[in-house]
């Protein structure tokens, strides 16, 4: 179950080059799929969240036409089916595929088509994969309302959620006050960015003020714990918030090294956060940029924190809850699919 994944941070390195040659793309590091993989890579790795986004210049270059929209979200559901994944929201910005003159609605609708023609082959291959999307406003724009109407306006045809994205120091979620209150009086879900290289008052705001449903990254929450030297946590009235009201992080482990949220895996708030029982989600953000998937997420918090199938099944099952499909839908994924796989590997 993956709830926190970037449509425009998951390109197959070969499918870039070929785009980029279509197009006349003149800009990319390196037409060596394997060069190019690396070189995204070691870009992201730099710990600092805007020059992390600035790889995304390239992947965005090369999908600015319907065909490439629609190859690249094929893929993407293709990529996380082979991996395992049956369930995954995959977000993107419409407003930032438009520069070769398609409109949001062209964009939205070859995404999703994309996501349908992906999850068919996946199917045709043995592989269950459902894929729906959010739609992505960038918070240092000014086009969250009509990110939002469009939200709405595709909801029953795959779209099940809004989300803002970019830089957060300057720009806090209180400047999309117009697109919230809109969202909220439709009905509708939404997740917010909040607290990954911005700290408590980004997460407050995107809760108290906002009303977000789900916290993308949520990781700097831990600056509102504090622990003793017996181990004992006290924890603050904002934690104990987010803690008591179940609302679920979407943390993406291997992105926040990355961008310096976090020092290392082991020092990640990842460990801290499920020791207390938040509803820790585990994602993989950008699977280009990280060199990661799923699994390797999964595994590699196994190794680190000593997690076994029993911890894995907890972070899936608190996924699926806090998914932004109907209940029923939940509750069927969670007792006839994900309970059950687990079942044979616990034994």
């Amino acid at each position: 179950m993956l709830l926190h994944d970037h449509l425009d941070g998951g390109l197959r390195p070969g499918t870039i080059i070929e785009l980029a040659e279509e197009f006349g793309y003149p800009s990319l590091p390196s037409t060596d799929a394997e060069e190019l993989g690396e070189w995204f890579a070691s870009a992201a790795d730099s710990g600092s969240l805007e020059r992390y986004l600035e790889t995304f210049s390239h992947t965005v270059g090369v999908m600015q036409d319907r065909a490439a929209l629609v190859r690249v979200a094929a893929e993407c559901a293709e990529d996380l089916a082979a991996d395992g994944v049956v369930y995954a929201e995959v977000r993107f910005a419409p407003e930032q595929h438009v520069t070769r003159g398609l409109a949001l609605e062209d964009v939205v609708e070859a995404v999703l088509e994309g996501f349908r023609v992906g999850a068919r082959r996946a199917a045709g291959d043995g592989r269950r994969v459902q894929v729906y999307c959010l739609l992505t406003a960038m918070r240092h724009a000014a086009r969250s309302r009509e990110i939002a109407e469009l939200a709405v306006r595709y909801r029953d045809e795959g779209v099940v959620g809004f989300d803002i994205a970019g830089a957060e120091a300057g720009f806090p979620p209180t400047r999309h006050l117009d697109a919230f209150e809109y969202l909220r009086q439709q009905n509708a879900h939404f997740t917010i960015h909040a607290g990954e290289a911005f700290g408590l008052p980004s997460i407050w705001e995107a809760l108290q003020w906002c009303g977000t449903d789900r916290l993308g990254h949520g990781v700097r929450i831990v600056d509102d714990l504090e622990v003793g030297d017996d181990g004992q946590v006290r924890m603050g009235r904002l934690a104990a918030y987010v803690r008591d009201k179940r609302i679920p992080l979407e943390m993406c482990p291997s992105s926040n090294i990355q961008t310096g949220a976090a020092k290392s895996l082991a020092e990640h708030p990842v460990g801290l956060l499920t020791r207390l029982r938040f509803r820790v989600t585990v994602n993989t953000d950008n699977r280009l940029m990280s060199g990661c998937s799923l699994t390797s997420e999964l595994t590699d918090l196994a190794h680190t924190f000593g997690y076994g199938w029993a911890d894995l099944r907890w972070f899936t099952v608190n996924a699926m809850k806090s998914a932004f499909i109907g209940f029923d839908e939940r509750l069927a994924l969670i007792n006839d699919v994900i309970k059950p796989a687990y079942a044979q590997l616990i034994g």
